[in-house]
Protein backbone atom coordinates (compact mmCIF):
# COMPACT_ATOMS: atom_id res chain seq x y z
CA UNK A 1 0.00 0.00 0.00
CA UNK A 2 1.27 3.47 -0.91
CA UNK A 3 2.66 5.56 1.92
CA UNK A 4 0.68 8.74 2.43
CA UNK A 5 2.90 11.87 2.32
CA UNK A 6 1.72 13.01 5.73
CA UNK A 7 2.80 12.86 9.36
CA UNK A 8 -0.07 12.01 11.70
CA UNK A 9 -0.02 13.27 15.29
CA UNK A 10 -2.61 11.93 17.76
CA UNK A 11 -2.03 13.96 20.95
CA UNK A 12 -5.10 12.83 22.92
CA UNK A 13 -5.00 9.10 22.18
CA UNK A 14 -3.97 7.79 25.61
CA UNK A 15 -5.67 7.26 28.99
CA UNK A 16 -2.38 6.30 30.66
CA UNK A 17 -1.56 8.23 33.86
CA UNK A 18 1.72 7.67 35.76
CA UNK A 19 1.41 6.81 39.47
CA UNK A 20 2.85 10.12 40.67
CA UNK A 21 0.03 11.97 38.88
CA UNK A 22 -2.75 9.47 39.55
CA UNK A 23 -2.72 10.15 43.29
CA UNK A 24 -3.59 13.81 42.62
CA UNK A 25 -6.57 13.21 40.34
CA UNK A 26 -10.17 13.84 41.36
CA UNK A 27 -11.50 11.94 38.33
CA UNK A 28 -12.36 8.24 38.51
CA UNK A 29 -11.36 5.71 35.87
CA UNK A 30 -14.35 6.55 33.66
CA UNK A 31 -13.57 10.27 33.91
CA UNK A 32 -9.99 9.60 32.85
CA UNK A 33 -11.08 7.51 29.87
CA UNK A 34 -13.68 10.11 28.97
CA UNK A 35 -10.83 12.55 28.30
CA UNK A 36 -9.42 10.36 25.53
CA UNK A 37 -10.34 11.32 21.96
CA UNK A 38 -12.45 8.20 21.49
CA UNK A 39 -11.84 6.57 18.14
CA UNK A 40 -8.90 8.80 17.17
CA UNK A 41 -6.34 6.01 17.48
CA UNK A 42 -8.63 3.42 15.86
CA UNK A 43 -9.36 5.70 12.90
CA UNK A 44 -5.97 7.33 12.33
CA UNK A 45 -3.44 5.04 14.02
CA UNK A 46 -3.36 2.49 11.21
CA UNK A 47 -2.87 4.96 8.36
CA UNK A 48 0.37 4.38 6.49
CA UNK A 49 2.02 7.78 6.66
CA UNK A 50 5.58 9.02 6.94
CA UNK A 51 5.10 8.78 10.72
CA UNK A 52 2.26 8.24 13.20
CA UNK A 53 2.81 9.75 16.65
CA UNK A 54 0.24 8.92 19.34
CA UNK A 55 0.50 10.35 22.84
CA UNK A 56 2.03 8.06 25.44
CA UNK A 57 0.12 9.70 28.31
CA UNK A 58 -3.26 11.26 28.99
CA UNK A 59 -3.87 14.94 28.33
CA UNK A 60 -4.63 15.12 32.08
CA UNK A 61 -0.90 14.65 32.70
CA UNK A 62 0.14 17.25 30.16
CA UNK A 63 -1.64 18.42 27.02
CA UNK A 64 0.60 18.03 23.98
CA UNK A 65 -1.68 20.40 22.05
CA UNK A 66 -1.05 23.37 24.37
CA UNK A 67 1.74 25.92 24.60
CA UNK A 68 4.25 24.69 27.21
CA UNK A 69 4.48 28.21 28.65
CA UNK A 70 0.74 28.41 29.26
CA UNK A 71 0.19 27.57 32.94
CA UNK A 72 -3.36 28.94 33.05
CA UNK A 73 -6.45 26.93 34.01
CA UNK A 74 -6.88 25.74 30.40
CA UNK A 75 -3.18 25.56 29.67
CA UNK A 76 -0.68 22.76 29.25
CA UNK A 77 -1.91 21.20 32.53
CA UNK A 78 -5.60 21.99 32.74
CA UNK A 79 -7.58 22.48 35.97
CA UNK A 80 -10.89 21.23 34.49
CA UNK A 81 -11.91 19.14 31.50
CA UNK A 82 -14.32 19.94 28.67
CA UNK A 83 -17.26 18.70 30.70
CA UNK A 84 -16.38 21.19 33.43
CA UNK A 85 -15.17 18.55 35.89
CA UNK A 86 -12.40 19.35 38.36
CA UNK A 87 -9.32 17.31 37.38
CA UNK A 88 -7.35 17.52 40.63
CA UNK A 89 -8.23 16.94 44.26
CA UNK A 90 -8.50 20.10 46.40
CA UNK A 91 -5.03 21.17 47.48
CA UNK A 92 -3.37 18.82 44.97
CA UNK A 93 -3.39 21.15 41.99
CA UNK A 94 0.07 21.29 40.35
CA UNK A 95 2.08 24.45 41.00
CA UNK A 96 4.24 26.14 38.35
CA UNK A 97 7.30 24.07 39.19
CA UNK A 98 5.32 20.83 38.90
CA UNK A 99 3.95 21.96 35.53
CA UNK A 100 7.49 22.74 34.32
CA UNK A 101 8.69 19.27 35.37
CA UNK A 102 5.82 17.62 33.54
CA UNK A 103 6.56 19.63 30.42
CA UNK A 104 10.21 18.52 30.48
CA UNK A 105 9.39 14.88 31.21
CA UNK A 106 6.32 14.27 29.03
CA UNK A 107 5.78 17.17 26.60
CA UNK A 108 9.20 17.95 25.15
CA UNK A 109 10.26 14.40 24.18
CA UNK A 110 7.09 13.91 22.11
CA UNK A 111 7.52 17.26 20.38
CA UNK A 112 11.16 16.53 19.61
CA UNK A 113 10.06 13.30 17.92
CA UNK A 114 7.38 15.20 15.99
CA UNK A 115 9.90 17.82 14.83
CA UNK A 116 12.20 15.07 13.55
CA UNK A 117 9.32 13.39 11.70
CA UNK A 118 8.48 16.68 9.97
CA UNK A 119 11.90 16.63 8.33
CA UNK A 120 10.91 13.50 6.38
CA UNK A 121 11.60 13.72 2.63
CA UNK A 122 8.45 14.02 0.56
CA UNK A 123 6.34 15.51 3.36
CA UNK A 124 3.24 17.33 2.13
CA UNK A 125 1.60 18.00 5.47
CA UNK A 126 1.07 17.39 9.16
CA UNK A 127 -2.37 16.02 10.05
CA UNK A 128 -3.16 16.54 13.74
CA UNK A 129 -5.83 13.96 14.58
CA UNK A 130 -8.66 14.30 17.10
CA UNK A 131 -12.26 13.26 17.70
CA UNK A 132 -15.15 15.28 19.05
CA UNK A 133 -18.61 14.75 20.51
CA UNK A 134 -21.59 14.88 18.16
CA UNK A 135 -22.95 17.83 20.16
CA UNK A 136 -20.84 20.58 21.71
CA UNK A 137 -20.31 20.02 25.48
CA UNK A 138 -20.72 22.83 28.07
CA UNK A 139 -17.20 24.29 27.90
CA UNK A 140 -16.77 24.00 24.12
CA UNK A 141 -17.08 26.99 21.75
CA UNK A 142 -20.37 25.56 20.40
CA UNK A 143 -22.34 24.20 23.37
CA UNK A 144 -25.42 22.27 22.28
CA UNK A 145 -24.69 22.51 18.54
CA UNK A 146 -24.62 19.45 16.25
CA UNK A 147 -21.28 19.02 14.50
CA UNK A 148 -20.15 17.85 11.04
CA UNK A 149 -18.62 14.43 10.40
CA UNK A 150 -15.22 16.00 9.75
CA UNK A 151 -13.91 19.35 10.99
CA UNK A 152 -10.75 20.74 9.40
CA UNK A 153 -8.85 23.55 11.13
CA UNK A 154 -6.08 25.75 9.76
CA UNK A 155 -6.15 28.48 12.44
CA UNK A 156 -8.48 30.52 10.25
CA UNK A 157 -12.11 31.43 9.83
CA UNK A 158 -15.07 29.46 8.44
CA UNK A 159 -13.76 29.54 4.88
CA UNK A 160 -10.21 28.69 5.84
CA UNK A 161 -8.99 32.25 5.34
CA UNK A 162 -7.25 34.33 7.97
CA UNK A 163 -9.52 35.40 10.83
CA UNK A 164 -8.40 38.78 12.27
CA UNK A 165 -10.03 37.89 15.59
CA UNK A 166 -7.69 34.91 16.01
CA UNK A 167 -4.45 36.67 15.19
CA UNK A 168 -1.40 34.69 14.23
CA UNK A 169 -0.87 33.02 10.87
CA UNK A 170 -2.65 30.32 8.91
CA UNK A 171 -1.33 26.79 9.22
CA UNK A 172 -2.55 25.74 5.77
CA UNK A 173 -3.36 27.79 2.66
CA UNK A 174 -7.12 28.06 1.97
CA UNK A 175 -6.81 26.36 -1.42
CA UNK A 176 -5.14 23.30 0.09
CA UNK A 177 -7.70 23.20 2.89
CA UNK A 178 -10.43 23.22 0.25
CA UNK A 179 -8.74 20.34 -1.60
CA UNK A 180 -8.81 18.33 1.62
CA UNK A 181 -12.41 19.28 2.34
CA UNK A 182 -13.58 18.34 -1.15
CA UNK A 183 -11.81 14.98 -0.89
CA UNK A 184 -13.65 14.21 2.35
CA UNK A 185 -16.98 15.26 0.84
CA UNK A 186 -16.37 12.95 -2.11
CA UNK A 187 -15.83 10.17 0.45
CA UNK A 188 -19.32 10.85 1.82
CA UNK A 189 -18.50 12.96 4.88
CA UNK A 190 -20.04 16.28 5.86
CA UNK A 191 -17.27 18.85 6.40
CA UNK A 192 -16.85 22.03 8.46
CA UNK A 193 -13.93 24.43 8.54
CA UNK A 194 -12.52 25.85 11.78
CA UNK A 195 -15.72 25.41 13.80
CA UNK A 196 -15.84 24.50 16.58
CA UNK A 197 -12.03 24.12 16.64
CA UNK A 198 -9.69 26.00 14.29
CA UNK A 199 -6.63 24.14 15.55
CA UNK A 200 -4.59 24.13 18.72
CA UNK A 201 -0.93 24.62 19.50
CA UNK A 202 0.33 21.88 17.20
CA UNK A 203 -1.01 23.33 13.95
CA UNK A 204 -0.44 26.92 15.10
CA UNK A 205 3.20 26.20 15.97
CA UNK A 206 4.25 23.90 13.13
CA UNK A 207 1.98 25.13 10.34
CA UNK A 208 3.59 28.48 9.40
CA UNK A 209 7.16 27.11 9.05
CA UNK A 210 5.81 24.13 7.11
CA UNK A 211 4.04 26.52 4.74
CA UNK A 212 7.38 28.21 4.08
CA UNK A 213 8.55 24.81 2.79
CA UNK A 214 5.46 24.33 0.64
CA UNK A 215 3.77 21.98 3.12
CA UNK A 216 1.07 22.65 5.74
CA UNK A 217 -0.52 21.59 9.03
CA UNK A 218 -4.22 20.85 9.52
CA UNK A 219 -6.19 19.74 12.54
CA UNK A 220 -8.80 17.09 11.78
CA UNK A 221 -11.67 16.20 14.10
CA UNK A 222 -13.74 13.10 13.37
CA UNK A 223 -17.22 13.00 14.87
CA UNK A 224 -17.41 10.27 17.53
CA UNK A 225 -20.94 9.43 16.42
CA UNK A 226 -19.39 7.80 13.33
CA UNK A 227 -17.57 5.21 15.42
CA UNK A 228 -19.14 4.94 18.90
CA UNK A 229 -22.44 4.55 20.73
CA UNK A 230 -24.47 7.56 21.88
CA UNK A 231 -22.68 7.73 25.26
CA UNK A 232 -19.24 7.20 23.65
CA UNK A 233 -18.74 4.32 26.07
CA UNK A 234 -18.44 1.60 23.45
CA UNK A 235 -16.42 1.86 20.26
CA UNK A 236 -17.66 -0.03 17.20
CA UNK A 237 -14.39 -1.29 15.74
CA UNK A 238 -15.94 -2.34 12.44
CA UNK A 239 -17.39 1.12 11.92
CA UNK A 240 -14.08 2.69 12.96
CA UNK A 241 -12.21 0.51 10.45
CA UNK A 242 -14.61 1.55 7.68
CA UNK A 243 -14.27 5.25 8.57
CA UNK A 244 -10.49 4.79 8.53
CA UNK A 245 -10.65 3.26 5.04
CA UNK A 246 -12.81 6.12 3.79
CA UNK A 247 -10.45 8.69 5.29
CA UNK A 248 -7.47 6.98 3.69
CA UNK A 249 -9.17 7.11 0.30
CA UNK A 250 -9.91 10.80 0.82
CA UNK A 251 -6.31 11.52 1.77
CA UNK A 252 -5.02 9.57 -1.22
CA UNK A 253 -7.25 11.67 -3.49
CA UNK A 254 -6.16 14.89 -1.79
CA UNK A 255 -2.45 13.99 -1.89
CA UNK A 256 -2.56 13.62 -5.66
CA UNK A 257 -3.94 17.19 -5.96
CA UNK A 258 -1.77 18.92 -3.36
Amino acid sequence: MTTLPFVFSIPHASHRVPPEVMTDLALDDWGIRDNVDAGAWEVFGGLEGLAVLPAAYSRLVVDLNRNPENHAAKGVVAASDYNGRRIFLPGREPDDETVRRRVERYWRPWHRELARALESPGLKGLIDCHSLDKTGPPEAPDPGETRADITLGNNGGPGGRRDPDRGGRLACPPDKLEILGNAFRQAGFSVAYNRPYPGGYIVQHYGPPLMERGAFAVQIEVNKALVADAAYEKLDRERAAEVSRRIRRALERAASAL
